[in-house]
Order: structure tokens, then sequence, then C-alpha cells
């Protein structure tokens, strides 16, 4: 499966801590800040070279290390509070509509609209949200939720996944199980049928959901 791609986001959160660390090093080595703060060198290296974003410990020891705040580490956290929450960053997550035959998925005129949406706890990759119509997916999914899903054009046996038949221009969510070359698509809700994707019914896999948001 492609590895998935980093947001601009994350990649500038990267390079500032790797630019930050490299400031606040001072000729240090990554073994002495080891040896201090227990940071594996292999996963300081990381840091440094924006191959790896620190977790909230490891942003914390760090700046316990050089004396600093979190901030002058992390961009992610803000101003010292009496309990450094972090600083909310948003992006704009595209709601798809009708998706039009044979152009990208995040085209513009596949968008309904846009969600904004905090980056704290978004997976990496291409983002979009589809609104679930129907009540073959109940009840993982409910008729008119809002479903996160990662662009990727393959998911795992029994993961749900976005689908967008040929004939089609809107993407229908169901559970993905192979067997030998055929792909079956499995309802949630049993008062509904399988649907076997076939040359004469052909699919393409836009993503796999990653997250349901329902209104009470």
């Amino acid at each position: 499966m492609p590895r998935n791609k980093l947001s601009p986001l994350d990649i500038k959160v990267r390079e500032d801590i790797s630019t930050n660390l490299k400031r606040l090093a001072h000729g240090r080595t990554q073994q002495q800040i080891s040896d201090e703060t227990g940071i594996p060198v292999s996963t300081l290296s990381g840091y440094f070279a924006k191959r790896s974003t620190p977790n909230a410990g490891a942003v914390q020891k760090l700046a316990d290390y050089f004396g600093v705040n979190k901030s002058d580490i992390d961009p992610r956290y803000g101003p010292v509070s009496h309990n450094l929450e972090p600083v909310t960053y948003t992006i704009k997550i595209p709601l798809l509509g009708t998706i039009a035959c044979g152009d990208p998925i995040l085209a513009q005129e596949n968008v309904a609209e846009y969600i904004m949406e905090p980056t704290e706890h978004l997976p990496s990759g291409k983002l979009f949200y589809l609104r679930a119509k129907g009540r073959s997916m109940e009840p993982t999914i409910k008729n008119g939720s809002l479903v996160l899903i990662r662009q990727q054009p393959e998911v795992e046996d029994g993961e749900i996944a976005a689908v967008l038949f040929t004939d089609d221009d809107e993407a229908t969510l169901k559970r993905v199980k192979r067997s030998g070359d055929t792909m079956i698509l499995l309802p949630d809700n049993r008062r509904y049928e399988p649907i076997i994707a076939s040359k004469d019914n052909p699919v393409r896999i836009l993503g796999k959901a990653v997250r349901v948001t329902t209104n009470l």
C-alpha cells in the first residue's frame, strides 16, 4: 500500500521543529542530548532531519533539557499557560457531492462545500468528507452522517471504503472483502444484500473511512 503523503501543515511543523532543535543544540551532539533526555538517537535524528514529529512527551523532555517552553520547540504549542494547551490549527476539508467521471477525486467541480477541522487528531494524507446516504451501513454509519475518508486506492479486507461505480457519480460506503479476484462489497445492515464487483460491474476505491460524525 502506498505511503500516505504529509499535509503541507505537517511538513511545516517538522521543518520548524528541526530548525528550533538545531538552534537550541548549540554544538551539543545528538548522542549527548539522547543521554540526558532518554530519547533514542535514532528517534532524535528523525526530528532533526524532518523525518518524524515528536509526541507531547518527547517535546516536554526536550523543553526540560534545553530549559525552554514547549512552544520554543514545537509550533503546535502556544505561549506558556497553566495547562500548556497546544495551539489549534485548522484546515479546510472538502465535502464531496457528485464525482465527475474521469476527474481527480478532489477536483473543484466535485466539491459541494468545505468543512473546517482542527489538525491535531487528523490522519496524514489527502482527506475528504462524504455524507452517508441510505441505511445500508447502519448501525455503524447512520443515514446523513459525515464520514471522513483518507484517499487511497486500496483498503484491507474488513475495512470500510468509499467506492465509486463506473456508471455512477456518487460514492457508496461499503465494507470490502476479497475472495480470489472477486471483490465483495458488504453492508453492515443485514437487510441489504452484498454487491459483487466484476468486469460487468466495475468499481474504483476512492479511500478508506477513518471517522464518522453523527448529529444527534
